[in-house]
């Protein structure tokens, strides 16, 4: 094994870790990827709790699904077809995460997307969350509602589940799926004390011309 996948592998554990501890997931719920190679992907084991994932529980897959490497009765999770979607739709996907992050996935169930401008880094960072109809776990409908949205966003809500994200780099997949969260929070609670308002057009637009340069 070389040095990036002992990384990967790594990181991922650290992830799942995140995911559990901030309850973004529960039980065995959630999953998560990345891309060894150009045809190769890591993904998380079925029926295991993300907060206690092992570098050598990872399975290793084709972009086909197909197992080329795996501790013995280890299999991936049923809704890697999601992720699979991603790496072939998108050349400069390289991370994946999937949870039920609680504050996203309560607008996920509403049906609601998020695309209110209530503060620059919304602005500037998820102008927008979109949510993917609804689609049946473990199935090609998943994959079918998410890929509209593959390049012109990096997270989704997926409509009664959970939601989506995907990145560059898997550490920028987790932290979209942190953003996500982050805005599903404070659109609950600035709901909860009467207080959603959304910036004026004018400083919309002031922060719209500073997307290209924001984090270089």
């Amino acid at each position: 094994m070389d040095k990036k996948e002992q990384e990967l592998r790594a990181q991922m554990c650290e992830i799942g870790k995140n995911l559990f501890n901030k309850d973004f997931v529960a039980a065995n719920d959630g999953n998560i990827s990345a891309r060894l190679s150009e045809k190769e992907i890591l993904a998380t084991p079925t029926a295991t709790s993300k907060g206690y994932i092992t570098p050598d529980s990872i399975v290793k897959l084709d972009l086909d699904g197909n197992i080329l490497e795996a501790k013995e009765g280890v299999k991936p999770s049923s809704e890697v077809k999601m992720h699979l979607r991603c790496y072939k739709a998108m050349k400069n996907c390289n991370g994946v995460v999937h949870a039920h992050p609680p504050y996203a996935t309560g607008f996920a169930i509403k049906g609601e997307v998020l695309d209110k401008a209530t503060m620059p880094e919304v602005v500037i960072a998820m102008p927008k969350i979109p949510l993917a109809q609804y689609g049946c776990p473990s199935t090609e409908e998943i994959p079918d509602s998410v890929e509209p949205y593959f390049g012109d966003y990096e997270a989704v809500l997926l409509e009664s589940h959970g939601a989506l994200a995907w990145g560059d780099t898997l550490m920028n997949a987790y932290l979209n799926m942190e953003r996500l969260e982050y805005i599903a929070k404070l659109t609950f609670i600035t709901r909860s004390i009467d207080g959603e308002r959304e910036l004026s057009k004018e400083r919309i637009d002031e922060l719209v011309a500073l997307r290209p340069k924001y984090g270089k």
